[in-house]
């Protein structure tokens, strides 16, 4: 047991990654060079896209990555692994590359999120981090965004960490709601760490408090009157809700000139109160207020609010996001497709598996997306091997390579990289972008596709295709494995 106060997150790795690394050690191939990616095999929800997050966590675990006397005399105790690798472990630093798609960015199954190129210890001793980073805010980031999308522009908040599975989902959770769309956050930690903006007024205990409701509320008036917005369901939303925080306005807020004000339901038949409370506050001359509502939304419920004629400015959005309800594993893989031999030649590596879906996509990649020059929307994602060059000045024929025949020539096109190097031999050469930053590019990269790949139900197939080369060579490991 430690007797320190503070983890050492290097040890948050699967046992097998330390019994691994023992014996490539003893096996004499801790030095190779190995390449790993890192990717998902489903969208979640049956979506059309996830959304990449996670990676400013992977840079932080990486930048404090050692082992120290603690671990080591754990690790000793299990009396399986050698002295020689303890020693290794006990000057251990990741001296390797990694490369990865920008957080923020839209990606699609079987493509390479994370590529991690290192000796083998190295890359192994990473894999559970990276994997539980990227898989939890990448889950959340794509569902918050969802749900920022069926809110219609209306601003999304995130309601969830008391309902989050611990604390680290709270406060990692909150940065990627916010990095998809959300406009802020109840988790106030959050926002201290990441800049991620903290709200929230008040809840039904604030009301029980008082003798009355109007006392509540014209008490809460007068402490915050630029922040003034009432939960009005604690007793009877109709009838004593709106109707006292209408007065609370008026015998407060209307005196100082204050026009900025909301009211927030958190029960009952929300499509059905929130027109009602427009038409009272409008009769009442707020037209000003804004409503907001809660209680267990997704994107499936905003959407049915929108049919029935809602009247709402604002959502805000707790567990259904905060766990990824609906689906709450993404699913990422971290797998082994390529090793160097002595001369530093790459030899890609495959793994085979009765379901087609876990066969893997071997060698050295690079990832491509190509963007219409007259439209901006992305056409198709495009893998190849790390020393092919995409010349988007001529017209490129692509292929599915689950149904070689279906093909499209490409053409009057943009082909971009998406992958971007984060570490070279061991060093950050990767300026961490601001969550603001983040935010807005994820932004603008969700507006590149297509409506039809947004869709909840039934999405448009977006292709992740392969040169030819590429899948020449996985063909060639395939059949020689089966041989």
């Amino acid at each position: 047991m430690r007797t320190d106060e503070k983890l050492n997150m290097t040890m948050l790795c699967d046992f097998y990654e330390l019994t691994m690394g023992n014996g490539y050690l003893k096996a004499g191939l801790h030095n190779r060079i190995t390449y790993f990616d890192v990717y998902f095999r489903t969208v979640p929800d049956g979506g059309g896209f996830a959304i990449a997050a996670g990676l400013e966590q992977l840079i932080d675990y990486i930048e404090d990555l050692h082992f120290d006397e603690q671990d080591i005399e754990y690790l000793r105790s299990k009396g399986i692994f050698c002295e020689e690798f303890l020693d290794y472990l006990r000057n251990f630093r990741f001296t390797g590359d990694i490369y990865a798609v920008p957080e923020g960015t839209p990606v699609f199954p079987r493509e390479p999120m994370v590529i991690v190129r290192a000796p083998a210890i190295e890359a192994q001793l990473l894999e559970t981090f990276t994997l539980l980073t990227i898989n939890h805010q990448s889950l959340i980031a794509t569902k918050a965004n969802r749900i920022v999308r069926a809110a219609k522009g209306k601003a999304v908040m995130e309601f969830g960490s008391r309902r989050a599975q611990g604390s680290t989902a709270a406060i990692d959770g909150a940065r990627a709601a916010y990095l998809a769309g959300c406009c802020g956050t109840a988790c106030t930690i959050s926002d201290e760490l990441y800049g991620t903006p903290a709200l929230g007024t008040m809840a039904h205990a604030w009301v029980q408090m008082f003798d009355t409701e109007y006392d509540a509320f014209a008490t809460y008036c007068k402490l915050y009157p630029g922040n003034a917005t009432l939960l009005v369901d604690t007793y009877d939303t109709l009838k004593s809700g709106i109707p006292n925080a209408i007065r609370a306005f008026n015998d407060v807020l209307k005196p100082m000139g204050v026009t900025k004000c909301g009211i927030r339901l958190d029960s009952g038949d929300l499509a059905y109160l929130t027109r009602k409370a427009r038409q009272m506050l409008d009769e009442a001359g707020w037209e000003s207020c804004k409503i907001t509502v809660s209680n267990s939304l997704d994107e499936y419920l905003i959407r049915d609010l929108w049919l029935q004629d809602a009247k709402i400015d604002a959502f805000g959005v707790g567990e259904r996001m905060i766990t990824a309800k609906s689906e709450p594993v993404f699913g990422g893989v971290y797998k082994l497709v390529a090793v160097e031999d002595d001369d530093g030649e790459i030899i890609p590596k495959i793994k085979i598996s009765e379901n087609v879906g876990k066969i893997t996509t071997p060698h050295f990649k690079k990832l491509y997306r190509f963007y219409g020059r007259d439209t901006g929307k992305a056409i198709a994602d495009y893998l190849c091997v790390y020393d092919e060059t995409v010349d988007d000045s001529r017209n490129l024929e692509i292929f599915d390579p689950e149904a070689t025949w279906k093909r499209k020539e490409v053409y009057h096109f943009e082909a971009r990289e998406l992958l971007v190097q984060i570490y070279k031999n061991g060093k950050l050469v990767y300026k961490r972008p601001s969550m603001e930053e983040l935010r807005a590019y994820c932004a603008s990269q969700v507006d590149t596709l297509w409506d039809e790949v947004k869709r909840f139900d039934n999405p448009h197939r977006y292709y992740v295709d392969l040169s030819q080369k590429l899948y020449d060579i996985k063909q060639s490991l395939l059949n020689r494995n089966n041989q």
